[in-house]
């Protein structure tokens, strides 16, 4: 058994190394849809989540109104979404995928989530429940993080430059 330092170096070096493989699927799938990385995040959550109105589509993204109506209108001309009026609104736009989107990201991801999957079926329940418990940890720390490092950066845009 190696010692416990160097195991927590290993296991946070292996985290690295697969977030670092998940940025490049990520990226090949920019290039593959012609978007950049902001556009593919939206038409992650619309697809995982359905239609959303902008609102809702900014806050899960975590942009300001002006950059998801930018990312909108850019994802619009492309075709992989339209904005639609919601049911008995008729003011209230929603923003869904089209089905060239849901096509097009199967296509990218349907193999990656198949494959991990047969990965997956390896493990013991009680170390898929670890493996669960870990992500969801991490998940939440990632997100700590992300606000923690927006703070500092308006922080730094307050800041007088000398």
């Amino acid at each position: 058994m190696k010692p416990r330092e160097a195991l927590l170096g290993e296991v946070a070096q292996a985290i690295a190394q697969f977030q670092s493989a998940t940025a490049l699927v990520d990226e090949a799938a920019t290039v593959y849809l012609g978007i950049n990385r902001t556009d593919l995040r939206m038409l992650g959550l619309l697809y995982s989540q359905g239609s959303l109105n902008a609102g809702r589509l900014a806050s899960a993204a975590g942009l300001s109104p002006g950059a998801t109506t930018a990312a909108i209108d850019r994802l619009e001309r492309a075709g992989y979404v339209q904005r639609l009026r919601a049911d008995g609104d008729r003011r209230a736009i929603v923003v869904e995928a089209t089905p060239m989107t849901h096509e097009r990201l199967e296509a990218i991801y349907g193999p990656v989530g198949r494959s991990g999957m047969e990965r997956l079926a390896r493990f013991s329940d009680s170390e898929l429940q670890l493996l669960y418990d870990f992500l969801v940890e991490g998940y939440r720390l990632q997100v700590e993080q992300a606000a923690r490092i927006r703070s500092m950066a308006g922080e730094a845009a307050s800041q007088p430059q000398e």
